[in-house]
């Protein structure tokens, strides 16, 4: 068996291997160097005109003028804010009981626009209401004299107003808006209004 003899390389080839890397490094750093010294003189003309441009036009730096906007001596507090437009202490739940996208969320604005409080605005349990409903969770039958006051409707007519407290919902009322809400006046011209 013949044994391989393994060939170590000259110092002649590990030298000129060494010495082809440094050039191309030596080109690498050259090159960048290069780069860098162009963009560094194309910043310095930048700021060169930059300056120029405003000591021809006449405008100085030092002349410069900022002015912030003025605000009120004493901001509005909450109270204030709250006296201006008090808020009923009448808690409503508002339930979409036709289908329609967003509705409950509109005649929650509607409700507040007319300062009652609107607890939670969601979908009812079924979409196949056809009269908007007003329900009495309590026995606060000023709440709901208001309230029926505000939709137009009248308080006897048992069709659209019952009364069943309910201790479980964390409301004074219940309204469960119809396929019929662009019947009621005061909605129907509340909506009309939004975009």
């Amino acid at each position: 068996m013949t044994k391989k003899s393994r060939q170590k390389p000259s110092r002649f080839a590990i030298s000129k291997t060494r010495k082809s890397t440094t050039g191309k490094h030596k080109i690498k750093n050259t090159l960048m160097n290069s780069i860098i010294g162009i963009l560094s003189l194309l910043l310095i003309v930048f700021i060169y005109s930059f300056s120029k441009k405003y000591t021809q036009t006449g405008v100085s730096m030092n002349t410069l003028e900022v002015t912030f906007p003025s605000f009120p001596d004493q901001p509005e507090l909450a109270k204030d804010l709250y006296e201006q437009n008090p808020i009923l202490e009448i808690e409503i739940e508002v339930l979409n009981g036709c289908g329609k996208n967003g509705l409950a969320g509109e005649i929650s604005e509607f409700l507040r626009s007319n300062q009652f409080d609107v607890v939670r605005s969601e979908d009812a349990d079924h979409f196949g209401y056809t009269h908007t409903l007003l329900i009495s969770r309590n026995e606060n039958y000023e709440a709901l004299k208001l309230v029926t006051s505000s939709l137009g409707f009248d308080i006897e007519d048992k069709s659209r107003v019952l009364i069943q407290p309910d201790e479980t919902i964390d409301a004074d009322i219940t309204l469960i808006v119809g396929k019929d809400y662009s019947s009621i006046e005061p909605i129907s011209d509340f909506l009309s209004t939004q975009f």
